[in-house]
């Protein structure tokens, strides 16, 4: 007997790394040596002070139980001063702050209180898949929006506002840019709450990039006006090396906040205590905990540049955060390159056109490998190459 499930699993696709990681899991299992240099799965430790933090709550009597469906008071807290400390954003701890289990999670909450069946969503091409994934769970339609080289990966307005709008309730952007790297600046951010305004259309910056290999971290809430019309999603994963314990937040005014936890009450029971206060710890961390981090990725940007070069790519040294995007020998496909590049030297990197049909011709390196797995990346292809 079978039974038929959802219509809405026939507008998604199992995620690209979650299908692809089987195959190169099975190649690890057959003896191959496999070099993944696709995923952005931080391989450095978390802070020593996060690990103690971690370690301590768990003894502590009530640890076990139902938290807060809005995090315990001091980590919101403390979200708002890393804000105020690292951006010069204002945000009540009260009411302007929602902790999430990691920010993936607040995509599909923020789609879910703000989209009707039938609503339009903005999303970027190249962009993260799963604003468009959770678009479609919905029942929401994704209307993509160019990114190109040609304007630096930035939104070109003009365009945009010939388009009809009329359905459009929520805009994602990216910036520092997955996968581009691109770093966005205060101009823009201006023109996106000028148009979101204009259009009234809920803006919401995905930001988990801000202190990957980036000087200028900046947040769509310093922007005069903002909180009218944009929220900030925010992630301790990539910062911190906590991918895996999954910490993230939202942001943004007292009404918008309490849409999404309408949502998030309703799909879970709290985060674990013995994370919250870990992320506590995080968030107070020195600043030479980001340059220590930004040293190592620097170093291993620089052996990536010189792979992409071995490979043909041409790239922008100018980029931030976690990945390096590379563009391929005019003509390359690649999807086949890659799997080419994955039987051939058994190094495995993401083809661009995942991100979209403006990331063909693209592929994207993660800066999550050590050097001594890049350099023997490069070895092997100086070999066959």
């Amino acid at each position: 007997m079978s039974i038929q499930t959802a219509k809405r699993l026939e507008t998604v696709e199992e995620y690209y790394f979650s299908k692809k990681l089987r195959e190169v899991r099975s190649l690890v299992a057959s003896g191959k040596p496999i070099l993944n240099m696709a995923i952005g799965s931080p391989d450095l430790d978390p802070p020593a002070e996060v690990v103690k933090a971690i370690q301590e709550a768990v003894v502590v009597d009530g640890a076990h139980k139902y938290q807060s469906y809005q995090g315990l008071p001091e980590l919101r807290q403390a979200i708002a001063d890393f804000y105020k400390d690292k951006y010069g954003v204002a945000l009540n701890p009260e009411n302007e702050i929602l902790p999430l289990m990691g920010s993936k999670e607040g995509i599909m909450h923020i789609s879910l209180a703000y989209l009707n069946e039938g609503d339009e969503v903005l999303v970027p091409n190249p962009g993260y898949p799963t604003y468009t994934s959770v678009t479609n769970l919905v029942g929401a339609k994704p209307v993509f929006y160019d990114l190109v080289e040609e304007n630096n990966w930035e939104p070109d307005f003009h365009k945009l506002s010939k388009m009809d709008l009329s359905k459009v309730k929520i805009m994602w952007i990216n910036y520092p840019n997955m996968p581009t790297g691109a770093p966005g600046n205060i101009e823009m951010f201006k023109k996106m709450i000028a148009f979101a305004k204009k259009h009234s259309i809920l803006l919401v910056k995905d930001n988990p990039y801000s202190f990957i290999l980036n000087d200028s971290p900046v947040s769509i809430l310093s922007i005069d006006g903002a909180k009218e019309v944009a929220l900030e999603l925010n992630s301790l994963s990539k910062t911190f090396n906590m991918a895996g314990w999954r910490v993230g937040m939202v942001s943004g005014s007292i009404d918008k906040i309490e849409a999404i936890l309408k949502v998030k009450s309703n799909m879970d029971s709290g985060m674990f205590q013995g994370i919250q206060k870990g992320a506590i710890a995080a968030l107070k961390i020195s600043n030479g905990w980001y340059d220590k981090m930004n040293s190592i990725y620097s170093k291993r940007r620089e052996l990536i540049w010189e792979l992409a070069t071995l490979l043909g790519c041409t790239y922008d040294k100018t980029s931030r955060g976690m990945f390096v995007w590379a563009k391929l020998p005019k003509g390359t496909d690649a999807v086949d390159f890659i799997d080419t590049i994955l039987y051939k030297n058994d190094i495995f990197i993401a083809p661009g056109d995942i991100f979209g049909s403006n990331g063909k011709g693209y592929i994207r390196f993660s800066l999550c490998v050590t050097q001594e797995n890049i350099k023997e990346a490069i070895n092997r292809l100086q070999v066959t190459v």
